[in-house]
Formats: structure tokens, sequence, C-alpha cells
């Protein structure tokens, strides 16, 4: 395995597991109110991109580390919704 491909998968790692820690946070506490819904939004469009990018280059590493990360800010992004339609912000 060239080092390209092996600097690609750590950082793809990386990413992807650094939403792990929030997730389990707000699972616990329930709360979300510090959470910016706008940079959210925002960084899904973005991972959006990021896969779509994959598919047009083909490359599997981008498709689907971006495709995890966007599951997993599409579970952030759950929760604060519902809080926000709460009325918990």
């Amino acid at each position: 395995m060239q080092l390209v491909t092996v600097i690609g998968l750590v950082a793809a790692f990386c990413t992807t597991v650094s939403y792990i820690p929030q997730i389990r946070k707000i699972w616990a506490t329930g709360e979300t109110h510090d959470i910016s819904l706008k940079m959210f939004l925002i960084l899904a469009a973005g991972i959006a991109l990021w896969v779509l990018y994959g598919v047009l280059r083909g490359d599997a590493v981008i498709i689907l580390a971006n495709s995890v990360s966007l599951a997993f800010l599409a579970a952030i992004l759950f929760f604060k919704l519902r809080n926000v339609a709460r009325g918990r912000g």
C-alpha cells in the first residue's frame, strides 16, 4: 500500500470518528443548545460535496469516509433540530 493511501485512510478515520464523542455526549445529556445549527448545516453541505467529489473521482476512501461522516452529522442534526422544535434549542 502506498504511503499516500495510508495517510488518506488515517486522515479519513480520524475525521470520521471525531463525531462520536459529540454524539455520545448528546445521547447522554440530551443537550444541544451549545451546538451551532448554521455551522452544522454548512458542514453537512461541505461533506455532501466531498461525497460527490469522491463519486466523480471514483475514490472509494473519500466516498466511504465522507458518507459515514455525513451519517454521523445527520444524527447530530436530528437531535439539534428535535430540540429546536421542542424549544430547547
